[in-house]
């Protein structure tokens, strides 16, 4: 990830992707179960779904734990904005109108049978734990965006690879393989 210089108005993304040698619909059964993730993320601690709601539906909500070294602990509670299987599962944290970062998983069919796999990123335009951070130290507002951001894209290469290593079963989280 190259410096942009963004500051959070920006609205500034961060996206990585891998072709995954599994169909869609195998992979959409993995990205789409967020009790796993927790196993794949290096600061996502729990999930939970709310409202007797028990899968991924659009308007579903869930709560997720957080946990991070300089920023501390902290839950939240996300939206699903976009379930459609097996193309796109989307979500918004906190306020839907205005979430404080907007995530995407996006599954596009390979002329081979596999599946490319991204995950995208959108931080704001709500407030988030980063504007706390922002609001602390306003001087260094980009240097916070862009080490987030980096964060962020080193967490999600991870958890692509993982779930790329789980749909062509090379392994197994939590005793869950693909």
């Amino acid at each position: 990830m190259e410096w942009t210089g963004a500051r959070y108005a920006d609205g500034p993304t961060v996206e990585v992707g891998e072709r995954i040698a599994a169909s869609p619909e195998q992979v959409w059964e993995l990205v789409s179960d967020i009790g796993l993730m927790p196993a794949l993320s290096g600061e996502l601690e729990s999930v939970a779904w709310l409202d007797g709601v028990t899968g991924p539906a659009p308007g579903a909500r869930f709560t997720g734990r957080s946990r991070h070294e300089s920023l501390g602990e902290w839950e939240t509670t996300s939206h699903i904005v976009a379930c459609e299987a097996p193309l796109e599962f989307a979500w918004a944290v906190g306020d839907l109108e205005r979430p404080g970062a907007l995530w995407r998983f996006g599954l596009a069919a390979q002329q081979d049978g596999g599946t490319l796999l991204t995950q995208w990123v959108r931080l704001g335009p709500g407030r988030s734990g980063l504007s706390l951070a922002i609001e602390r130290m306003p001087d260094k507002e980009q240097k916070i965006v862009f080490v987030r951001l980096r964060e962020f894209e080193r967490g999600m290469a991870a958890t692509v690879g993982a779930i790329k290593a789980l749909a062509e079963g090379e392994q197994t989280v939590a005793g869950v393989r693909a």
